[in-house]
C-alpha cells in the first residue's frame, strides 16, 4: 500500500495520520523503504553523512520554538492524566536539553566514521591476505517512550554509522518526536540521501511495536527497546531478530570505609538526585560497616534533606527516625524517583555479594581512596559499567565521548555498556588473493 500525503507528512494532523490506515501494510511498506535506504546509505561517504548531520544539527537549533511548543503540548496532556513528576521529567524538553541535543549531534558529526575501517589485517602462507572490517547492521527499529531525545540520538548514530533506522516512540512523547523528525529529515534532505533512512512510525497504534517484532518480513535487522521493564520484557519475548537491550537500572553506590565523606556525600547526592528518573540513577546505597559510624549519618540526611526517601535496614533505620524500613523488594527496584535503599554491609566482599544477587549489570560504582578494594571491586562487579569515585549518572553515551546513545546494553552479545555509531556496526571478511585455489 502506498502511503498517502497525509500519512508521510509529519507536520499533518495526528487524525489525519491514523485515520483509515491498514497498518500491517503500512508498516510492512515503512520498512521496505527503510531497507532500499539502508543500501545507499552503507555506501554513502562520511562527507556525505557529515553534511546531513551539520544540516541536523542547524535544523535543531533553528527549530527550537517549535520542538518546544510540540513537548508543551506532550506534557500538558500527561500532566493532565496524572503523571508522575519523574515521568514528566523525563519527557519534559528545556532549551538547555534541546541546545545539548544539538550539541550531540556536532559530536556525532566529529567523530570518526566506523564503516569501513579495517580493525584487522593478516597474510596467510599460502600468500592470501584477509582484512576485518566494520560494515552497518542494516535497518534498526528503536522503540522507545517517554524521551523524546531518543529520536534524534538515534537517529544520527544510525546515520553516521550507515544504518536505516525505524524509530517507534512512545504516545505520550508523539508530538515532541514530530518536531525532532522534522529537523532529522531536513538534514538528510539537504545531504541528498534518502528520507526513508530515518523513518518515524505515523502511529500511536500499540499494535505497531508487535508488527515491529516480527521483522517485518526480514526487513528489520537489529531491534532497540528503550523504556520501563515492561516494554523491555516483552521485546526480548517476543521479538524474532536480534535485541540490544537492558531490562533495568538497579545501580549500586558502595561507599567504603575509605571514601572521602565529602567526596562520597558529592556523589552519592549527584547519583540518586541529579536526575532521578534516568536509567543511570543510582537506587541502592551500601555503606561499609567499618566506616558506617563516620558515614551513614551524614549521607543519610543528606539524602532526606535533598527530598529523597530512604528506605533502610535495621541500622540505616536507627541513624534517622525518618528512614522508612526497606522491604526484601526494595533491593531489587528501580524507582526511576527519588527514592533510594540503603543498607550497612561487611566490606566489599559483602557489597560485592549483595550488587550480584540484586543488581541489574547496569552500572554500579564505588567510593574509596584505598587503590586495592577498588580494583578489587571494577574487577568483580560483573556490570556493563563500573566506576570509581564518580557518579553513575556518567552512564550515558555522551559522557564516554560518543555524542550520544542508541542505548545501554546490559547483556554480553555484540555490544554492551552505551551503544554508540561503533557499536552500531558489524563486520566482514575481504579477502585478497593472487589466484589461489585450495587443493
Amino acid at each position: 500500500m502506498a502511503l498517502t500525503e497525509a500519512e508521510t507528512d509529519m507536520t499533518a494532523p495526528l487524525k489525519a495520520i491514523e485515520a483509515n490506515v491498514d497498518l500491517p501494510e503500512l508498516m510492512t511498506d515503512l520498512a521496505a523503504r527503510a531497507r532500499a535506504a539502508a543500501r545507499v546509505l552503507a555506501l554513502a561517504s562520511p562527507q556525505q553523512k557529515d553534511r546531513a548531520l551539520q544540516a541536523i544539527e542547524r535544523a535543531i537549533r533553528a527549530s527550537a520554538g517549535a520542538i518546544l511548543a510540540a513537548n508543551a503540548e506532550d506534557v500538558a496532556e500527561v500532566r493532565a492524566g496524572g503523571a508522575s513528576s519523574a515521568f514528566i521529567d523525563r519527557l519534559m524538553l528545556t532549551q538547555g536539553r534541546i541546545d545539548a541535543m544539538a550539541d550531540g549531534v556536532a559530536t556525532v558529526r566529529a567523530i570518526k566514521d566506523p564503516v569501513g575501517v579495517v580493525t584487522e589485517s593478516w597474510q596467510r602462507p599460502n600468500g592470501m591476505t584477509i582484512e576485518r572490517v566494520r560494515v552497518p547492521l542494516g535497518v534498526i527499529a528503536v522503540i522507545f517512550e517517554s524521551r523524546p531525545n531518543v529520536a534524534a540520538d538515534a537517529g544520527v548514530l544510525c546515520l553516521k554509522s550507515g544504518n536505516a533506522v525505524v524509530l517507534r516512540g512512545g504516545s505520550d512523547s508523539f508530538r515532541s518526536c514530530r518536531a525532532i523528525h522534522d529537523c532529522l529529515v531536513q538534514g538528510l534532505r539537504e545531504a541528498g540521501l534518502p528520507e526513508a533512512a530515518i523513518t518515524l512510525v505515523p502511529t500511536r497504534d500499540r499494535a505497531a511495536v508487535g508488527l515491529l517484532l516480527t521483522g517485518l518480513n526480514g526487513a528489520i535487522d537489529v531491534i532497540v527497546p528503550r523504556g520501563g521493564k515492561s516494554l523491555v520484557a516483552r521485546v526480548e519475548a517476543e521479538a524474532r531478530v536480534p535485541v540490544f537491550a537492558h531490562l533495568e537500572g538497579v545501580n549500586h553506590i558502595y561507599v567504603d570505609h575509605a571514601a572521602n565523606l565529602e567526596m562520597a556525600k558529592s556523589i552519592v547526592l549527584n547519583a540518586k538526585m541529579r536526575r532521578p528518573g534516568v536509567c543511570g540513577a543510582a537506587e541502592t546505597l551500601l555503606i561499609g560497616r567499618k566506616g558506617a559510624p563516620a558515614n551513614l549519618k551524614p549521607l543519610v540526611e543528606m539524602l532526606i534533606d535533598a527530598g529523597c526517601e530512604v528506605r533502610g535496614d535495621d541500622a540505616v533505620q536507627r541513624t534517622d527516625p525518618r528512614v522508612k524500613p526497606a522491604s526484601d523488594e526494595d533491593w531489587d527496584t528501580e524507582y526511576e524517583d527519588a527514592i533510594i535503599a540503603a543498607k550497612v554491609v561487611d566490606g566489599v566482599d559483602e557489597a560485592i555479594a549483595h550488587i550480584h544477587n540484586h543488581g541489574s549489570h547496569h552500572t554500579d560504582a564505588i567510593v574509596t581512596d584505598d587503590e586495592p578494594t577498588a580494583r578489587k571491586f571494577l574487577d568483580e562487579v560483573d556490570s556493563a559499567i563500573v566506576l570509581h569515585n564518580a557518579s553513575t549518572q556518567f552512564a550515558d553515551g555522551g559522557e564516554f565521548g560518543f555524542g550520544a546513545e542508541i542505548g545501554i546494553a546490559t547483556g554480553k552479545f555484540h555490544a554492551r555498556g552505551p551503544i554508540g555509531a561503533e557499536q552500531l556496526t558489524s563486520f566482514k571478511y575481504r579477502v585478497h588473493g593472487t589466484g589461489q585455489t585450495r587443493p
